[in-house]
């Protein structure tokens, strides 16, 4: 297994959305919860609380549990609004072009509601991944505040970067968030724990068309502005 520098794992890392059917390795899992753990919070407060989740009958009950309520015309139910309440420019056309370019990429056409579900619904089949992480936060601790949110942000990415270095690919998923609610029960979780986010771990499926999909970035100059 090669190593990676940390600008590579940056540049090459890409959300997959389809994955081999075998979990991560309990060992390698392990090192990369623990490179996980140094991820800087404020006050070293570290507060982040995570499932590592790597059972499939778990995986399986909570995909559908999830997909159940969707059909069944339940509304999002969420510890954290996640997406913006009002969308503007230019944040909206970037979400759409990113949409937009992964359903030409499968050739999925805009009125083909059920392809589109059923792409939805992999989000909850974990893309066929066999483990999961899923990132839980005291509701203490972003009780009108947000810096907490900040740090498991943090978090998130040490951990793809450190997935990067063992060969292990990933996608994290505001789809989750979106039933945090819904989840935690399924889990178990304690009642003081608010879910914010999971993070797909996994072998990559080379061969998928989806995985193959890069959504494009803005020139730094669109998005810093130096004072020199």
């Amino acid at each position: 297994m090669g190593h990676i520098n940390v600008i590579d794992a940056i540049k090459e890392r890409s959300s997959k959305r389809k994955f081999h059917a075998r979990p991560v390795e309990k060992e390698v899992l392990n090192k990369i919860l623990e490179a996980g753990n140094m991820t800087p919070s404020g006050a070293n407060m570290q507060p982040w609380t995570v499932y590592a989740v790597s059972n499939k009958a778990v995986l399986d009950s909570v995909g559908e549990r999830v997909i159940t309520h969707i059909k069944d015309g339940g509304d999002v139910d969420q510890f954290i609004q996640y997406y913006p309440v009002k969308w503007i420019k230019p944040y909206k056309l970037r979400r759409i072009t990113t949409g937009v370019g992964l359903y030409d990429k499968l050739g999925v056409e805009r009125r083909d509601k059920e392809r589109r579900a059923e792409l939805w619904y992999d989000n909850f089949r974990w893309f066929g991944a066999q483990t999961v992480l899923f990132v839980f936060v005291d509701e203490t601790l972003i009780d009108g505040s947000q810096g907490a949110l900040i740090d498991c942000g943090a978090y998130m990415q040490t951990i793809m970067l450190a997935a990067q270095e063992y060969g292990i690919d990933s996608c994290p998923q505001g789809s989750t968030t979106e039933y945090g609610r819904i989840i935690a029960k399924e889990l178990k979780a304690p009642e003081n724990l608010a879910l914010l986010y999971s993070i797909v771990l996994g072998h990559e499926d080379d061969e998928a068309i989806q995985n193959s999909y890069q959504p494009d970035r803005e020139a730094i100059e669109e998005l810093v502005t130096f004072i020199d």
